[in-house]
């Protein structure tokens, strides 16, 4: 995105929370790949979808630092639960830390695995699942989710545009191959609902109908 524009749309949004800015701040002193960091203006979104349905549940798909995690548990109902997957146990005390700071360690369950193993065995129907992991296995957590998606539930799924990339169709890389395959996917269901947001690196917002 253009510099000038993205800083107007930042000067527009509400301010980003102290915590979640010095997360942001020391996800890039400190770790590989910072840019996976969800950020203010989609992290911003992400609060306000959750706050918006007032979920009772969420499934998060990849914590990373733990950015977006915090936001989405912001909407969550009294007693509501978020949990949270990611295979990097190397990440998980860091982005605990920061949930400790935010106030809302009581809210998250954080969970160190592979998604595919973890999540046949959640006993939870979920209001919203937000994918943002490994993007070579977007078609697999989608069929592994979809069944626990409660009617009228949401899905988001991140890096749908994947840097326009998603118009190369017959590339070999492989993350850029799970991302057209997922979108696909996506494009032919017939039991959801769907809209693709050019927010950032593309948000895809998926309704399981009724």
């Amino acid at each position: 995105m253009n510099k000038k524009l993205e800083q107007f749309l930042r000067e527009h949004t509400t301010a980003e929370d102290p915590v979640l800015e010095d997360l942001y701040r020391q996800t890039h002193l400190r770790f590989v790949n910072p840019n996976m960091s969800t950020g203010h203006l989609q992290g911003k979104f992400l609060e306000f979808i959750s706050m918006m349905i007032g979920p009772e549940n969420i499934l998060e798909i990849g914590t990373f630092t733990g950015y977006s995690a915090i936001c989405l548990s912001k909407g969550l109902k009294p007693g509501g639960k978020l949990i949270t997957i990611d295979v990097n146990d190397e990440l998980a005390s860091f982005a605990g830390s920061y949930f400790c700071r935010a106030g809302v360690e009581k809210k998250i369950v954080q969970i160190t695995g592979k998604a595919q193993d973890i999540i046949p065995d959640l006993d939870t129907m979920f209001d919203l699942v937000f994918i943002d992991a490994d993007k070579r296995e977007y078609v697999e957590y989608y069929r592994l989710v979809i069944g626990k998606v409660k009617p009228g539930g949401f899905i988001l799924a991140d890096n749908v545009l994947w840097g326009e990339k998603i118009l190369e169709k017959e590339t070999t890389d492989p993350q850029t191959r799970g991302i057209i395959d997922f979108n696909e996917l996506i494009k032919n269901e017939t039991i959801i609902d769907k809209v693709i947001l050019p927010l950032r690196d593309g948000l895809i917002l998926i309704r399981k109908k009724e």
